[in-house]
């Protein structure tokens, strides 16, 4: 198994290289102003096909032609829509869906996957950190929001500060979340001390609103521990 996950790797790197690094602003544009008439087009796909031949082994060079024809496909249909954080990220999972289904048709059969499931659908530490890492994003930031609500409504850019907050907060919860997994609670101190840094910094330093982000910042960071703790039981 582990020359599956080693081939799956090199098929993920040839698309950070490709998509990221071996295509030019120019080709970006050409395709975003011309759509499928544009011959960057064409050319990132192909070159795209080659990279993931080249590091897989050209006996699947089945595979490329597929990276090929659907890389040209996806970033066509990208071309047409709004450059916004969304479509980014669909185009980025349609790349993602197409490389793991190559990879199902290489090494995985049908029975692999049942089995797989069969024994992740009893594997309760799993389900238990699923569970932790889905209850630290938006429920946990709702029941913060909540909690907070007498210091929030009193400031006049609360709806602002919210909508920044509930994103730091999420990406906060989970950090922590992977440090007491890991027990490396003295990383934990260093974050706590490294935001405590940015927020002296601050230049605008209203009571209410220091208040606000106190207590936001401790719910957060005690909410995330005792999860983190519960799974670990």
């Amino acid at each position: 198994m582990t020359a599956a996950f080693i081939w799956l790797t090199k098929l993920i790197l040839s698309h950070l290289l490709t998509d990221f690094i071996l295509q030019p602003k120019s080709w970006v544009n050409s395709r975003m102003q011309k759509h499928f008439e544009s011959p960057k087009l064409y050319l990132h796909g192909f070159v795209t096909a080659i990279v993931a031949l080249f590091l897989i082994g050209f006996q699947y060079w089945w595979v490329a032609l597929i990276i090929l024809l659907t890389h040209v496909l996806i970033d066509g249909w990208k071309s047409y829509q709004p450059q916004t954080v969304r479509f980014f990220l669909i185009d980025q999972l349609l790349h993602l869906l197409v490389m793991l289904f190559c990879w199902y048709l290489v090494f995985i059969s049908w029975k692999d996957v049942t089995e797989a499931w069969e024994a992740l659908h009893k594997n309760l530490p799993v389900w238990k950190t699923i569970t932790a890492f889905v209850f630290l994003t938006t429920p946990a930031g709702i029941f913060i929001g909540q909690l907070t609500r007498q210091w929030r409504d009193k400031l006049p850019e609360a709806e602002s500060l919210a909508n920044a907050g509930k994103w730091i907060g999420i990406v906060e919860r989970i950090i922590i979340l992977v440090f007491v997994l890991y027990s490396q609670y003295s990383a934990i101190g260093l974050l706590i001390a490294a935001k405590g840094i940015i927020r002296f910094n601050e230049k605008d330093r209203q009571e209410i609103k220091t208040e606000y982000l106190v207590v936001g910042t401790l719910m957060s960071i005690a909410l995330a521990i005792l999860t983190g703790l519960v799974v670990l039981r």
